[in-house]
């Protein structure tokens, strides 16, 4: 079968690519390949969409019929769902095995979508994907009656336990910090102004209609503008942007300056550095971090490891390499220290604590990352192979003009057929004219 999970899990328009059955299969699949000749407790989790509660009836039936009880923690964040299964929930009499979440992310109302965290709330890697694949069938076979499992617990009105984990793990208080966070009408808005709220922020909520009919639509992190107005409306200190399932977050400075994920680990980095807690005195980002980020931490003697796209490659990366921060320009960072996977409301929460320990505004402190200029060209190719070899040679001598003031990443797109290539060089002109000379020998 062609493969089923993407960059970040399965996803595909509810009811069309993603059915009833698929879900069921994919639910049965993940006990087989995950926790054989067992009975496992799987946390169940969603975001708001309204397609989420008849895939997560459909997963229930996967996951029981295959023999598995169930969790429910209704719709919280993705993160929510790896930090259970990674810490237990209190209250359970038992930790779950595995993970299963029912969101697109960042897509549009009609998409959603399938997330899983295997043991230690840590996301499958790509041989566990495949795995997982090749046991799906189209139609899940009825189960004998003795295999079959239940719902065990239904946590869906009572995240606090998530809350309360998140903001223990940030004692300095953000009391007089104004802030206004944008919950997308997804998950977030079940636990992102509590979070904040607890650790003493003065905190607004905007787009926290949890019908599912609006989520991410001209709202949170791939739409800032909605957080502009009401930052500069509430004279806020801080805004704050999540995505659909609050797994990652981007950051708005009093003045309506945008603060992507590089800005973000700056200054997570620059925090951890001062108190002697940025281990391995390095950050993993991902091959698309600006270049201006490793240029700000040089002179802290703060290497910058690169791994490819995508926050579970960050995450890999850290635990090989016992390090504490890392994150993607899109706003996956990853506290080592305090969960397992990408979490922005965790994340928003010691940026926070970060800025007011400081002294200074966001604004200033994000002012460290010296953005290059980047170009980002998209080229439509028949054999991406083949016109990756033919450009070498032209990427190779604008590498040695650009030297150690630019950058050029060319790379074949997971999901098009297109090859990307990225510039950044010290102005717009430089970089739009080397991007257009690449891309003209990919052609």
């Amino acid at each position: 079968m062609a493969r089923l999970f993407g960059t970040d899990g399965i996803r595909g328009v509810a009811g069309v690519d993603l059915t009833a059955d698929l879900a069921r299969s994919v639910a049965a699949a993940a006990v087989a390949e995950l926790a054989p000749n067992r009975a496992p407790l799987v946390a169940v989790g969603r975001d708001p969409r309204e397609s989420g509660s008849w895939l997560q009836e459909a997963i229930i039936g996967g996951l029981t019929a295959a023999g598995a009880d169930v969790v429910l923690l209704g719709v919280v964040p993705t993160p929510a769902v790896a930090r259970a299964v990674a810490d237990g929930v209190p209250g359970l009499d038992r930790r779950p095995e595995f993970g299963v979440v029912i969101s697109a992310s960042h897509n549009p109302a009609p998409d959603n979508g399938i997330k899983l965290f295997g043991p230690g709330g840590l996301k499958l890697d790509e041989a566990g994907e495949r795995a997982i694949e090749a046991r799906v069938e189209r139609v899940l076979p009825p189960a004998a009656a003795s295999t079959v499992g239940r719902v065990v617990a239904d946590l869906g009105a009572e995240p606090g336990w998530y809350v309360d984990a998140v903001v223990a793990t940030e004692p300095r208080r953000l009391d007089g910090l104004r802030v206004v966070v944008d919950c997308a009408n997804g998950a977030a808005a079940s636990v992102a102004a509590q979070v904040y709220s607890r650790a003493g922020a003065d905190v607004t909520a905007i787009n926290t209609d949890l019908s599912g009919s609006r989520i991410n639509d001209a709202c949170g992190a791939l739409h800032p503008e909605s957080l502009r107005s009401a930052v500069a409306e509430h004279s806020a200190d801080i805004g704050i942007a999540h995505d659909g399932d609050a797994d990652r977050c981007l950051a708005m400075t009093g003045s309506g300056l945008l603060v992507d994920g590089d800005g973000i680990v700056a200054v997570l980095a620059l925090d951890l550095h001062r108190r002697h807690a940025l281990r391995g005195n390095a950050v993993v980002v991902t091959v698309m971090s600006n270049l201006g980020l490793t240029k700000a931490l040089r002179p802290y003697g703060i290497d910058v490891v690169v791994t490819p796209v995508g926050d579970r490659h960050v995450a890999e990366r850290m635990r090989a390499d016992d390090l504490a921060l890392g994150g993607e320009q899109s706003g996956h960072i990853v506290l080592l220290d305090h969960a397992s996977t990408g979490d922005g409301v965790l994340t928003a929460l010691h940026l926070m604590g970060a800025v007011v320990a400081s002294g200074q505004s966001l604004g200033e402190l994000a002012a460290v990352v010296d953005r290059l200029p980047q170009v980002l060209v998209n080229v439509a190719v028949a054999d991406a192979r083949r016109a990756l070899a033919e450009a070498t040679a032209a990427v190779q001598s604008a590498e040695q003009e650009l030297g150690d003031d630019g950058r050029i990443l060319v790379r074949a797109s997971g999901t098009e057929p297109v090859v990307r290539v990225m510039v950044e060089a010290p102005t717009d002109a430089v970089a739009r004219e080397v991007a257009d000379r690449i891309a003209s020998r990919l052609g």
